[in-house]
């Protein structure tokens, strides 16, 4: 009896905002490595999710979402790290939300084929199609004329459809022994997903435009014994802003804290004594310097 070879390899997850990328990264990591909310463009960064199974290692590259909208410097960069992802990969997941299919879904298909990328179609959030008999025919729609490794109809959030899109998924990689240890799930530092979770709260609980005005830098990042200290700025770009992001006597900013806190807490699996800030920065938003010296690549 011959065994299965052990394969591993890196996939990049590429779709237009808000379809599910980052949800489907952390179900298939098994742990919250990638930040999510309800707005279009949460992910602003190339995040390595690394998910573990017996046959193999599947190194998910999370991206931004590609989209053509390119108004300021932040959305051309976070354009340039989506496309950048597809150096160096083995494979890909276009991740689409089911029954749609618009421009956007058609210049990330278009970017991968470009890259000559073996393509994995991932249908997100099945789950929200009630008439099931409508699927078939939406699958054939979007699948005519485009090449495809595969079609899996999933739901990330219900973790749902994902055991046969893994399958797929490591049949594409090379024949090789894992690349990271078994307990890691990201190449980022505590650091920096500490940023990521206050940032997450703050796409989840402002306004329509207000969390695209701001970004968060963890100034402090020390270990006290079995305790994580860490003081992060909340940057914004007007006084306005600042007053909005902190609330009626600081209210709005003290329930931030205590949410990304307790995510911290789940994370890294320690107690945290979370401080933070909020300071205006105008203009940081289209400033490819400032977005640089704020940790963007």
């Amino acid at each position: 009896m011959t065994s299965t070879p052990h394969r591993a390899g890196y996939v990049a997850v590429i779709g237009r905002p808000n379809v599910g990328k980052s949800t489907l990264t952390n179900a298939l990591v098994g742990a919250k490595v990638s930040i999510v909310s309800p707005r279009p463009q949460t992910t602003r960064h190339r995040l390595l999710g690394i998910a573990t199974f017996p046959e193999g290692q599947v190194l998910l590259v999370d991206t931004p979402g590609i989209h053509r909208e390119q108004k300021r410097a932040m959305n051309r960069m976070m354009n340039r790290a989506a496309r950048g992802s597809l150096e160096g990969v083995d494979a890909a997941l276009l991740v689409v939300r089911a029954g749609q299919w618009d421009d956007e879904d058609t210049l990330a298909y278009d970017a991968l084929r470009g890259a000559g990328l073996p393509v994995v179609l991932v249908v997100n959030q099945v789950d929200r199609i009630a008439d099931k008999t409508k699927l078939l025919p939406y699958l054939a729609q979007i699948t005519e004329g485009r090449e495809f490794a595969g079609v899996h109809p999933i739901s990330a959030l219900k973790r749902s459809g994902l055991e046969a899109l893994v399958k797929t998924v490591l049949a594409l990689l090379p024949e090789q022994g894992p690349l990271y240890s078994e307990d890691e799930i990201t190449d980022k530092s505590q650091r920096f997903l500490a940023g990521e979770m206050v940032r997450e709260q703050l796409m989840r609980q402002l306004g329509e435009e207000l969390p695209y005005a701001t970004t968060v830098e963890i100034e402090r990042f020390e270990v006290d014994g079995a305790m994580l200290r860490i003081g992060a700025v909340i940057w914004v770009e007007r006084d306005g802003q600042k007053a909005i992001v902190i609330g009626k006597a600081g209210s709005r900013l003290r329930e931030i804290g205590a949410k990304a806190r307790v995510q911290m807490e789940r994370l890294f699996g320690a107690k945290v004594f979370l401080e933070t800030w909020v300071r205006v920065r105008e203009g940081w938003s289209d400033d490819e310097a400032a977005l640089r010296q704020l940790g963007y690549e």
